[in-house]
């Protein structure tokens, strides 16, 4: 009498074996749109204090007092070191963030883009549409720029010379004479032409990022972006240019 074969069951560890793989879920800003949305986050925090940062630089042109006043008022003021850690937060994130999205990013295309020629003529590496261009390209080469001219800024001013006001002319006394410390520094014809050439590098870096970062921020739409652009770009000029006023005025009029 033949022996009847017994059906193999499948045992637990095989089912388990079999079984679908689990899905490893990251979290929203580990994914490349949630790292473009903090880049965005991040980078529009930090052009609001460069817009900050310039209104108060321009009272040098209303004379020492206001400019020492001002500056001293921000020193006195108790949010000045929580508001300076947040900012320091807020840049490292930026500049991490943008770093290993950049990496990311180049392992994805080791290629580059042809036609480089087209970045010169402002219609980007990738066709007219395009809004590759010379600024976008470049922005982890202004990014890195931007790091070692806040180092050296810091350096000079944040941490330079604490010079006291003696004359009511120049604000209250005994506060810190700002004016002073801008005038010495901008006398030195070197240091006037790193800052000017740093300052071109940074507007090079808004013209894009801050238009890149309304698109990250989904704030794009065929009838306003056009429009929007303009007004970034705008606004970039704006902040480099008024920025690269001060140390030029001080140079060639008050050094």
């Amino acid at each position: 009498m033949a022996l009847q074969k017994q059906p193999v069951l499948p045992s637990p560890s095989n089912a388990r074996d079999r079984s679908p793989p689990a899905v490893v879920r990251h979290p929203f800003l580990a994914s490349s749109v949630g790292k473009k949305m903090l880049i965005a986050l991040t980078g529009l925090c930090l052009v609001g204090f460069l817009i900050f940062h310039l209104i108060g630089n321009l009272l040098l042109f209303f004379g020492p007092a206001s400019l020492n006043e001002f500056s001293n008022w921000l020193i006195v003021n108790p949010l000045l070191v929580p508001a300076e850690i947040g900012l320091l937060a807020i840049f490292l994130v930026h500049v991490v963030e943008a770093v290993t999205n950049w990496l990311v990013n180049r392992q994805a295309r080791p290629i580059r883009y042809s036609r480089p020629v087209r970045r010169l003529l402002g219609y980007g590496w990738a066709g007219r549409p395009s809004r590759k261009g010379i600024a976008s390209t470049t922005m982890i080469v202004t990014g890195l720029v931007i790091v070692v001219f806040l180092i050296v800024h810091l350096l000079q001013f944040k941490f330079g010379p604490e010079y006291r006001v003696a004359s009511p002319e120049f604000g209250t006394p005994g506060i810190r004479d700002l004016y002073r410390l801008d005038v010495e520094t901008f006398s030195n014809g070197l240091i006037v032409t790193f800052y000017v050439l740093c300052l071109v590098l940074i507007g090079f870096h808004l013209w894009h990022g801050i238009g890149s970062a309304f698109n990250s921020l989904g704030i794009d739409h065929p009838r306003y972006t056009p429009a929007l652009l303009r007004l970034t770009r705008l606004v970039a000029l704006i902040i480099a240019a008024g920025f690269i006023t001060i140390p030029l005025w001080v140079y060639f009029f008050r050094g």
